[in-house]
């Protein structure tokens, strides 16, 4: 099935999706989503599980200062509060925070959030990391934003191993030192898959030699070769093996023929036609995809979710 290419490293083309109504940039988010609610994320996190979507995905931000409210929005739903909410109302597709700005926390606060979900939900998470772009933020929590590519890496180590199979993790590193402190409930996989995201010289790097996968940041088709050629050659240079997921953002989709304005940059038709875009990807290295639907209400966006699993799905590799 789609949804276990994630967890395996991929050998087919997943599809996975970021959630509607957790955050409400003005660069993606939808007018009916404004007056939206828990109900209509119910609605679209059941739809996206019933239509073989590997994953739901949840973004992170702590609070949005006034500069930047009108283009981001401060509507940012708190990704493990909402993850979990979801976990109980989904039965398979993985839990993704899409991505969680780690750098704000301690890492074992962190552990214990993620360890819970991960506990709660079967085992359903998928740890996406980043550095972060918000000053303000960093500022008020007394968090590092000048070095916060630094606190990433170190607290991608500290992470590894807060949600190992130590009950009392151990980690002394430069920024975070701690042992003999123990942490229950354990997450339920061996190994909770670490997504790092960035499409930034450092992100690669980070991504290459410190991440299980790759969440590229919307980054246009023409540059993604080139990206994923240099996140393999450092792989091969330091000599990591193993199973390595490479991701990628699609265009704004609409399934079949709109009625109505989707934007000149949205990809829209017929199954055929939307399977062709999205193989592309595939013949360049991507291992899963982050699709999105233009919609003009839950109704419409769980109708296209249904549609894409029911015409499209069945074409991709």
């Amino acid at each position: 099935m789609k949804r276990d290419a994630v967890k395996r490293g991929a050998v087919s083309l997943a599809y996975g999706i970021q959630l509607p109504v957790q955050s409400q940039s003005t660069l993606y988010a939808e007018p009916w989503e404004a007056a939206a609610g828990p109900e209509d994320l119910l609605a679209v996190a059941r739809a996206a599980d019933r239509a073989g979507f590997a994953y739901l995905a949840c973004c992170d931000h702590v609070a949005i200062p006034r500069r930047l409210a009108s283009a981001m929005s401060t509507v940012w739903y708190d990704p493990v509060a909402t993850l979990a909410f979801l976990a109980a109302a989904t039965a398979r597709t993985r839990l993704l925070s899409h991505v969680a700005v780690v750098g704000l926390r301690h890492p074992l606060l962190t552990a214990k959030q993620y360890a819970t979900l991960d506990h709660l939900s079967g085992g359903r998470l998928i740890l996406g990391v980043g550095a972060g772009h918000v000053r303000e933020e960093f500022e008020v929590l007394g968090a590092d934003f000048e070095r916060r590519g630094a606190v990433l890496d170190e607290s991608i180590d500290a992470l590894r191993a807060a949600l190992g199979a130590d009950d009392f993790p151990e980690h002394h590193g430069k920024l975070y030192d701690f042992e003999g402190l123990g942490q229950r409930p354990r997450p339920a996989q061996d190994r909770v898959p670490l997504w790092v995201g960035g499409s930034s010289p450092a992100a690669l790097r980070r991504a290459a030699l410190k991440g299980d996968g790759w969440l590229p940041q919307g980054d246009p088709r023409d540059v993604l070769p080139d990206r994923i050629a240099r996140i393999r050659r450092l792989r091969q240079e330091a000599g990591i093996e193993g199973p390595f997921t490479v991701g990628a953002i699609a265009e704004p989709l609409y399934v079949g023929t709109p009625d109505w304005d989707v934007g000149r940059r949205t990809v829209s038709g017929s199954a055929d036609a939307i399977a062709e875009s999205l193989r592309a990807y595939r013949a360049m290295g991507v291992d899963q995809v982050q699709v999105r639907f233009r919609s003009r209400s839950r109704d419409e966006l769980v109708g296209q979710i249904e549609q894409f699993g029911e015409e499209v799905a069945p074409l991709l590799p």
